[in-house]
Protein backbone atom coordinates (compact mmCIF):
# COMPACT_ATOMS: atom_id res chain seq x y z
CA UNK A 1 0.00 0.00 0.00
CA UNK A 2 1.26 3.65 -0.98
CA UNK A 3 1.16 6.38 1.20
CA UNK A 4 0.64 10.12 0.38
CA UNK A 5 4.88 10.55 1.06
CA UNK A 6 5.76 7.53 -1.15
CA UNK A 7 3.47 9.01 -4.06
CA UNK A 8 5.45 12.53 -3.00
CA UNK A 9 8.80 10.85 -3.23
CA UNK A 10 7.76 9.08 -6.66
CA UNK A 11 6.94 12.17 -8.55
CA UNK A 12 10.30 13.73 -7.11
CA UNK A 13 12.19 11.17 -8.68
CA UNK A 14 9.94 10.94 -11.97
CA UNK A 15 10.45 14.37 -12.50
CA UNK A 16 14.12 14.34 -12.08
CA UNK A 17 14.50 11.60 -14.26
CA UNK A 18 12.27 13.28 -17.05
CA UNK A 19 14.54 16.47 -16.57
CA UNK A 20 17.53 14.14 -16.97
CA UNK A 21 17.13 12.59 -20.03
CA UNK A 22 15.50 15.76 -21.83
CA UNK A 23 18.78 17.69 -20.92
CA UNK A 24 20.87 14.93 -22.23
CA UNK A 25 22.57 14.70 -18.48
CA UNK A 26 22.14 10.73 -18.98
CA UNK A 27 21.43 8.16 -21.19
CA UNK A 28 17.74 7.63 -22.08
CA UNK A 29 15.86 5.21 -19.69
CA UNK A 30 17.24 5.91 -16.12
CA UNK A 31 13.81 5.47 -14.98
CA UNK A 32 14.02 3.24 -12.10
CA UNK A 33 18.10 3.74 -11.57
CA UNK A 34 20.79 5.37 -10.14
CA UNK A 35 22.10 7.14 -13.96
CA UNK A 36 25.88 7.10 -14.25
CA UNK A 37 25.81 10.72 -15.31
CA UNK A 38 27.20 13.57 -17.15
CA UNK A 39 30.05 15.06 -15.21
CA UNK A 40 30.39 12.13 -12.96
CA UNK A 41 34.39 12.03 -13.53
CA UNK A 42 34.39 16.20 -12.29
CA UNK A 43 32.27 15.40 -9.28
CA UNK A 44 34.81 12.60 -8.12
CA UNK A 45 37.86 15.07 -8.71
CA UNK A 46 36.58 17.43 -6.55
CA UNK A 47 35.47 14.99 -4.23
CA UNK A 48 38.88 13.73 -4.09
CA UNK A 49 40.34 17.50 -3.24
CA UNK A 50 37.79 17.60 -0.38
CA UNK A 51 39.70 17.36 3.59
CA UNK A 52 37.62 14.32 4.51
CA UNK A 53 38.47 12.30 1.56
CA UNK A 54 42.04 12.88 1.95
CA UNK A 55 42.32 11.55 5.64
CA UNK A 56 40.11 8.78 4.58
CA UNK A 57 41.55 5.25 4.65
CA UNK A 58 38.55 3.30 4.06
CA UNK A 59 36.08 3.37 1.61
CA UNK A 60 32.61 2.17 0.79
CA UNK A 61 30.94 2.79 -2.39
CA UNK A 62 27.56 1.24 -4.19
CA UNK A 63 27.88 -0.61 -7.55
CA UNK A 64 25.78 1.92 -9.49
CA UNK A 65 27.86 3.16 -12.80
CA UNK A 66 27.66 6.67 -11.60
CA UNK A 67 30.27 5.91 -8.52
CA UNK A 68 32.84 4.08 -11.19
CA UNK A 69 34.85 7.04 -11.16
CA UNK A 70 34.65 7.30 -7.22
CA UNK A 71 35.65 3.69 -6.87
CA UNK A 72 38.76 3.89 -9.73
CA UNK A 73 39.76 7.25 -7.54
CA UNK A 74 39.68 5.39 -4.23
CA UNK A 75 41.75 2.53 -5.67
CA UNK A 76 44.32 5.22 -6.93
CA UNK A 77 44.62 7.05 -3.92
CA UNK A 78 45.66 3.93 -2.29
CA UNK A 79 42.32 3.86 0.09
CA UNK A 80 41.16 0.00 0.71
CA UNK A 81 37.33 0.03 -1.28
CA UNK A 82 34.44 -1.87 0.01
CA UNK A 83 32.23 -2.02 -3.11
CA UNK A 84 28.60 -3.44 -2.49
CA UNK A 85 27.95 -6.50 -4.41
CA UNK A 86 25.04 -5.72 -6.79
CA UNK A 87 21.60 -5.73 -4.59
CA UNK A 88 23.63 -7.23 -1.40
CA UNK A 89 22.13 -9.97 -3.25
CA UNK A 90 24.39 -11.97 -1.75
CA UNK A 91 26.62 -13.35 1.37
CA UNK A 92 29.31 -11.84 2.31
CA UNK A 93 27.28 -8.57 0.76
CA UNK A 94 30.56 -6.99 0.12
CA UNK A 95 33.25 -6.77 -2.24
CA UNK A 96 37.09 -5.82 -0.53
CA UNK A 97 39.39 -4.32 -3.14
CA UNK A 98 42.94 -3.60 -1.79
CA UNK A 99 44.90 -1.38 -3.85
CA UNK A 100 48.10 -3.03 -2.90
CA UNK A 101 47.32 -6.21 -3.87
CA UNK A 102 45.28 -5.59 -7.42
CA UNK A 103 46.08 -7.74 -9.72
CA UNK A 104 44.83 -5.56 -12.66
CA UNK A 105 44.28 -1.98 -12.88
CA UNK A 106 42.21 0.34 -11.15
CA UNK A 107 39.74 1.58 -13.62
CA UNK A 108 39.58 -2.18 -14.18
CA UNK A 109 39.23 -3.35 -10.53
CA UNK A 110 36.63 -0.87 -9.85
CA UNK A 111 34.22 -2.02 -12.56
CA UNK A 112 31.44 -4.22 -11.41
CA UNK A 113 32.04 -6.78 -13.28
CA UNK A 114 35.87 -7.19 -12.99
CA UNK A 115 35.19 -6.64 -8.95
CA UNK A 116 32.76 -9.97 -9.12
CA UNK A 117 35.57 -11.76 -10.99
CA UNK A 118 38.85 -10.63 -9.01
CA UNK A 119 37.78 -9.65 -5.40
CA UNK A 120 36.88 -11.77 -2.71
CA UNK A 121 33.81 -10.87 -0.53
CA UNK A 122 33.62 -9.87 3.16
CA UNK A 123 30.96 -9.92 6.14
CA UNK A 124 30.32 -6.95 7.73
CA UNK A 125 31.29 -8.17 10.66
CA UNK A 126 34.55 -8.38 8.83
CA UNK A 127 35.20 -5.04 7.77
CA UNK A 128 37.51 -2.08 8.81
CA UNK A 129 35.62 0.97 10.19
CA UNK A 130 34.87 3.04 6.95
CA UNK A 131 35.65 6.85 6.88
CA UNK A 132 33.48 7.46 3.79
CA UNK A 133 30.49 6.25 2.27
CA UNK A 134 29.38 6.71 -1.07
CA UNK A 135 26.17 6.05 -2.73
CA UNK A 136 23.92 7.18 -5.20
CA UNK A 137 21.05 8.86 -5.20
CA UNK A 138 18.14 10.36 -7.39
CA UNK A 139 17.46 13.55 -5.96
CA UNK A 140 19.18 15.24 -2.67
CA UNK A 141 17.52 18.65 -1.34
CA UNK A 142 19.72 21.54 0.26
CA UNK A 143 20.08 19.59 3.70
CA UNK A 144 21.50 16.55 2.28
CA UNK A 145 18.36 14.85 2.65
CA UNK A 146 18.12 12.10 -0.46
CA UNK A 147 15.73 9.98 -2.78
CA UNK A 148 17.47 6.63 -3.90
CA UNK A 149 15.71 4.77 -7.12
CA UNK A 150 12.86 3.65 -4.93
CA UNK A 151 13.69 -0.15 -4.29
CA UNK A 152 14.25 -0.98 -0.66
CA UNK A 153 15.42 -4.39 0.58
CA UNK A 154 15.74 -5.18 4.24
CA UNK A 155 19.68 -4.82 3.99
CA UNK A 156 19.38 -1.42 1.45
CA UNK A 157 17.96 0.44 4.75
CA UNK A 158 21.44 0.93 6.47
CA UNK A 159 23.29 0.92 3.01
CA UNK A 160 23.61 4.38 2.08
CA UNK A 161 23.32 6.80 4.32
CA UNK A 162 24.21 9.94 5.00
CA UNK A 163 26.41 11.05 8.71
CA UNK A 164 24.33 14.04 11.10
CA UNK A 165 25.69 17.03 10.47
Amino acid sequence: MSTGIDAAKQAIRTQVWDVLERERAVEPGVHGYIPAFAGADAAADRLAHLPVWQAAQVIKAVPDGAQQPVRERALQDAKLLYMAVPMLADDPPFYVLDPASLTVPPHEAASRKTAARIAPKIAVADMRPVDIVVCGSVAVNRQGAGLARGRVTPTSRSHCFRRPG
